[in-house]
């Protein structure tokens, strides 16, 4: 009788890998995020998920914060927050003090810099003022302050026949209109937007609001004008809340805090 040819044995599995228990005593429960995170499928994919959760559970008000609490504000055990800590400190995410307690580390601010010197306002300010045109069909600007002045450095006109005239480049008074009422309405407490009617010239009206920059400071502002007899009750309540709208965007956009703008709306 022929034998059968002998097979090779299969290679033994190897086991999974067990996460070891979090220390016995540590008071923990689970909590959800801070902030919803869109995970993706993948083991890499969650970690970093993961990693970005426990960045953002250092809030302002913190001193160094300990490994229990950080892990009972990420949701997450301590064994896997000790773990994913380890290579955030590597990369300088966080620092570790000899105390134990954890920091923001000073790769967060290297990145905070290069993203302000990257930031350019036109690819910012066009997008916002062409979604400002198509929604009201008025004429959409961006002004800056200079002194006493506000200079329009954006501009896109009414797609309607009968519209207001303005230049990308030429300055006004400050305080006058709703843009140069809008540049200082944060220090006097105007609320917000500004609206105004026939202040700069007699037959337009305009609804302005500023926007703030990453280190809370006025950094321009947006707005629509209209010819005051297309300036109803009804165009007032559409065009209102579209310029708000789209400062407090340019404002997040921009890495700035839009309660402020929040607080003073009307």
């Amino acid at each position: 009788m022929a034998k059968q040819p002998r097979r090779a044995p299969k290679p033994a599995a190897e086991p999974a890998p067990e996460e070891a228990p979090a220390p016995s005593g540590a008071p923990l429960r689970a909590v959800p995020p801070l902030a919803p995170v869109g995970g993706l499928p993948g083991d890499g994919v969650r970690a970093v998920d993961r990693a970005l959760v426990l960045l953002r559970a250092f809030r302002e008000e913190d001193g160094p914060l300990g490994l229990t609490e950080l892990s009972r504000r990420a949701g997450l055990n301590m064994t896997t927050a000790l773990r994913l800590l380890g290579t955030l400190e590597g990369h300088g995410f966080v620092k570790r003090l000899p105390s134990g307690g954890y920091l923001l580390g000073p790769t967060l601010l290297l990145l905070g810099d290069l993203f302000r010197r990257s930031l350019r306002l036109e690819h910012h300010v066009m997008p916002a003022l062409e979604r400002l045109r198509a929604e009201s069909r008025e004429s959409a600007a961006f002004f800056v302050r200079e002194g006493d002045q506000r200079r329009c450095v954006f501009r896109l006109d009414s797609p309607q026949l009968v519209r207001d005239v303005a230049h990308v480049g030429e300055a006004q008074p400050l305080g006058r209109g709703a843009h140069g009422r809008s540049l200082i309405a944060l220090e006097i407490g105007e609320a917000l937007p500004v609206v105004s009617r026939g202040e700069r010239l007699p037959q337009i009206a305009a609804i302005a609001c500023p926007v703030l920059d990453a280190d809370g400071k006025v950094a321009g502002s947006i707005g629509i004008s209209v010819p005051l007899y297309r300036f109803t009750p009804e165009t007032e309540a559409i065009c209102v809340p579209l310029v708000l709208r789209e400062a407090m965007a340019m404002t997040r956009d921009l890495g700035g805090d839009p309660a402020p703008l929040e607080r003073a709306a009307r």
